[in-house]
């Protein structure tokens, strides 16, 4: 789950900083266009020439080593059409280090700590790279990009470069090859009955101002009931997480599952401290505006999943927030059975002062280290060279996502289509083979960024009408690059940590009205006491330090 994903990259973050990282060295030229190494005895198995749009066919058998997250919806099988397909078209055999889901990143830093790691780790989340940056357990992949003509072609043709920049460390270089995707996908907004607002009269809300005009129309109906009871508040530290995330982007900041201490403002052109932000604050207003007039269940903020869901399918609320699986497989799928012309639909995040906008900074995914070890092996650059087509290659993304046209899926008039008797994540229940189960295709391992048409292309009625509405947003400015220093990087998570906490807790005591709108200026001043200028200030000299080093 989304939220899941989020706790595991914090971690792996606060790891980093009790890791005693050796100090990063050398300013780096942050180019990406070639190497200084000589990579001509590395070339076994390679192409002698490949190039952007063509299929990547290794010139002698090979195999790699790749560390594998065992999903346990679709448990690995060794028999998957994926493995034989991918040899047959590639000339590569892959050989899975498979590792439970639940354990993948511990068991991942223990193999790589002990100099075990196989040569790919794909499924890392940036920045857990960097806790292995120092060691040289990883290879700078900015220095060996001028071999992946797919990834430089879409990192030119996306405008990516600031999303690159921005993971890049301190000697200028990065060390994740992330998923690229051509436009923002977002995730989750908020849900609600049409059929109750059909009945008074009301269309879907478009703006956060809306929202609360609609709250108050279902809550004069059903003065017993709170028209609004949300969930994704138990496992994370942010109450209320995914409500937090697209209210907080209608007001241009970052909170619950995407809040981050330091933001970018782009107007000021500076690091700034997310949770001192006006539009922080313009957030909590609004939360806080909604539970003080009973439009919103007080409850939201402390019960599981399953509670709020079972008031949306009792009747007790009307409003809940969603994502398009959970929309079409959980509510509405129950709501037809429980509740007699109930509808409910997802709409559009609604706007706010910020207007049509996506945070920015969304467009790289979980991505691919390359060991240390790669290196040395005389079929380096063919590796490379299979890395680009599989996961950057349209085509190669096309067989990961698809699999075989004519076996597993069929294509025409710009949409896919699975073969009879095969089902995608409950897509036809009453089939008798599934797409990931028993063909390994849509293995998330392998499958992630790419175009639109192909990102799009798995989409369902209600996600689609979804994406293509936000996917016409503009994206904020993603912050530049800003790197911290190893000791810089402990000093920082010392601070970050206490700072965290202290948002996250005055977040929900002013959104619940245990702590009065009217000390948010002494909020601040606790934040201060608590380093949080000096917080700011240190990744704003980091970014300067890096602008100047590297041009």
């Amino acid at each position: 789950m989304k939220n899941e994903g989020e706790l595991s990259r914090r971690q792996m973050l606060a790891a980093a900083g009790f890791i005693g990282l050796a100090a990063l060295t050398g300013c780096g030229s942050g180019d990406d266009g070639g190497d200084s190494k000589d990579l001509s005895k590395k070339r076994n198995g390679a192409m002698k020439e490949y190039r952007a749009g063509q299929q990547f066919k290794a010139s002698e058998p090979l195999s790699f080593s790749m560390l594998h997250n065992n999903n346990p919806v679709y448990p690995l099988k060794s028999g998957w059409l994926f493995w034989k397909e991918l040899t047959r078209r590639t000339g590569v055999t892959l050989k899975p280090v498979d590792v439970p889901l639940s354990d993948y990143e511990k068991k991942r830093s223990v193999l790589i700590g002990a100099g075990d790691a196989p040569f790919l780790i794909p499924k890392t989340y940036h920045p857990s790279e960097v806790a292995f940056v120092s060691s040289g357990a990883i290879l700078p992949v900015s220095e060996y990009v001028h071999l992946m003509p797919h990834f430089r072609n879409k990192v030119r043709k996306w405008k990516l470069e600031p999303e690159l920049d921005s993971i890049r460390q301190s000697d200028g270089k990065y060390y994740l090859l992330p998923g690229l995707h051509e436009k923002v996908k977002s995730g989750y907004s908020l849900s609600l009955r049409t059929d109750v607002l059909d009945r008074l009269g009301l269309g879907l809300p478009t703006t956060w101002d809306e929202v609360y005009d609609v709250l108050r129309a279902i809550r004069a109906e059903y003065p017993d009931r709170y028209p609004l009871s949300d969930r994704w508040s138990i496992n994370t530290p942010y109450p209320v997480a995914a409500l937090l995330s697209y209210l907080g982007q209608s007001h241009g900041v970052r909170a619950g599952w995407t809040y981050d201490n330091i933001s970018y403002d782009a107007s000021a052109d500076a690091f700034v401290f997310t949770g001192a932000q006006d539009g922080y604050r313009g957030m909590v207003e609004y939360l806080r505006k909604l539970v003080a007039e009973k439009l919103m269940d007080p409850e939201s903020f402390t019960q599981t999943d399953d509670e709020a869901v079972q008031k949306l399918l009792g009747e007790k609320s009307f409003a809940i927030s969603a994502n398009p699986q959970e929309l079409v497989q959980n509510y509405r799928y129950n709501l037809e059975r429980q509740v007699e012309g109930a509808k409910i639909e997802m709409v559009p995040v609604p706007l706010g002062p910020a207007g049509p906008v996506v945070m920015g900074g969304a467009r790289l995914e979980n991505g691919v280290m390359i060991s240390g070890k790669a290196l040395k092996s005389d079929s380096f650059v063919a590796m490379m060279q299979f890395v680009d087509w599989l996961w950057y290659s349209d085509e190669g993304q096309r067989f990961a996502k698809w699999g075989v046209e004519g076996t597993t899926y069929t294509y025409g008039g710009g949409s896919y289509a699975l073969e009879p008797g095969i089902s995608l994540m409950g897509s036809d229940p009453d089939a008798p083979k599934d797409l990931q189960k028993d063909y390994g295709f849509f293995n998330g391992v392998f499958t992630y960024g790419g175009s639109w048409e192909l990102v799009s292309s798995s989409f369902g009625p209600d996600e689609k009408t979804f994406q293509d509405a936000m996917a016409q947003r503009e994206q904020l400015p993603v912050g530049p690059a800003h790197p911290l220093r190893s000791v810089e990087q402990e000093q920082a998570q010392l601070w970050d940590t206490p700072l965290r906490d202290h948002v996250t807790q005055n977040t929900l005591k002013f959104a619940l009205g245990k702590r009065p709108l009217t000390e948010w200026d002494a909020y601040v001043t606790e934040l201060k006491a608590k380093n949080m200028d000096r917080l700011v200030d240190l990744h704003n000299k980091a970014r300067e330090r890096f602008t100047e080093e590297n041009g």
